[in-house]
């Protein structure tokens, strides 16, 4: 079995804002494994000062587990300190043994167009930029709607609440919003009580993570459900989870993949939290549509209840072709005839050889096969543009 890795940057159409800060660009990791001739792809998607993977050492670890393979594949854990790298090599060894063609997992949302449905997610920024997001959102029918909150004046993330609810009911649209920790102990409860005014449904993360004693009493006393994201990040130990899940005893969890260690780790969290009836959903956390695909294969295969906060996959100027459209708040596979072909390429192109097999136009004779370098693809296509 072959191993590569590529760097890729990827660019936002327009600046991410949350409460942590503004991204303009991301990096991610492409992972390519190689075998008889079929290729499978990951993606390692780190987010500054949110993953626990070490920025400085990714491209050093995905070095040694080119180095040691095998070891890797059979024991995922040695990478617990870096879940992106860990979420990457299983997504590449799963669509290696499922045949490559980035399937991850067989499902209805995959052989049969069965969609999932997604929440609209809302960007930071100021009124003028928020408000026509909310009413775009609102125009093309989504019928659940999360807010990031907490990097702008708090009364003005109210009214944006209160302007939505005059126009639309909880039974017309779901409202939840995103504090990504942005409270502290000293106003955290007066603004849940503020928030509730506007019937959400929950709000994730309210405070810092690590402070449980806190998180614990809000759990049991805010008038909005609490669902944790960010706490769950840095526990990767099931001893430790166990002692958050029943200390916090939270009303839901939001499960990240890419962040948590993969799909084998989030699954152990589900079953964890079901085993306390706390509830969760699944969210993407700004993958290119590599990781955003796998992702929303995975959550199809779990079947949950409710709006899942996956990606659109159009954030970015420079994303990866993806066969995943969205329409009226649900996500879905369409069927494209030319989609078997780009993805072929996609593999290949992150394969680990230095060469690719094209066919000619047939413009200049009978159209043939033909080796061509990489280097040379990639020069020609700079030279182009």
């Amino acid at each position: 079995m072959d191993f590569n890795w590529t760097k890729r940057t990827l660019t936002f159409k327009q600046p991410a804002g949350t409460s942590r800060g503004v991204m303009k660009s991301r990096d991610v990791w492409y992972i390519a494994l190689s075998e008889n001739g079929i290729n499978g792809i990951g993606e390692c998607a780190p987010l500054p000062g949110l993953s626990l993977d070490d920025f400085n050492q990714i491209e050093s670890k995905l070095d040694e587990v080119c180095g040691n393979l095998g070891l890797f594949i059979q024991d995922l854990s040695l990478l617990q300190y870096f879940p992106s790298i860990r979420f990457g090599l299983e997504m590449a060894h799963l669509d290696l043994k499922n045949g490559g063609g980035q399937t991850y997992y067989n499902s209805p949302f995959t052989s049969s167009y069965s969609p999932i449905s997604i929440n609209g997610l809302i960007w930071m920024g100021d009124t003028d930029f928020m408000i026509p997001q909310v009413e775009e959102k609102l125009a093309e029918g989504w019928r659940c709607i999360k807010i990031k909150i907490g990097a702008l004046d708090f009364d003005k993330e109210c009214q944006i609440l209160r302007l939505i609810r005059s126009e639309f009911s909880r039974d017309d649209v779901e409202l939840r919003v995103d504090a990504n920790g942005a409270f502290t102990e000293s106003d955290v409860r007066e603004k849940l009580h503020r928030l509730a005014e506007h019937d959400l449904h929950s709000i994730e993360q309210p405070i810092r993570p690590g402070q449980w004693d806190l998180l614990s009493e809000l759990c049991a006393s805010s008038p909005i459900a609490i669902a944790l994201d960010e706490e769950l990040i840095p526990l990767i130990n099931d001893e430790d989870i166990i002692e958050m899940m029943d200390k916090v005893n939270p009303q839901y969890l939001v499960l990240k993949p890419s962040l948590l260690g993969g799909f084998y780790e989030s699954e152990k969290w589900i079953r964890l939290a079901e085993e306390r009836n706390i509830g969760w959903w699944i969210t993407s956390a700004l993958e290119s549509n590599i990781g955003l695909n796998g992702i929303s294969q995975w959550t199809a295969k779990m079947k949950p209840d409710g709006f899942q906060g996956l990606g659109t996959g159009q954030l970015f100027t420079n994303n990866i072709p993806s066969p995943l459209k969205v329409k009226s708040g649900e996500l879905f596979q369409v069927e494209i005839p030319i989609w078997n072909d780009v993805n072929q390429f996609i593999s290949e192109w992150y394969s680990p050889s230095n060469e690719m097999d094209l066919q000619t136009s047939g413009s200049t004779g009978k159209p043939k096969f033909i080796s061509v370098k990489k280097k040379w693809m990639k020069n020609s296509a700079q030279l182009t543009g």
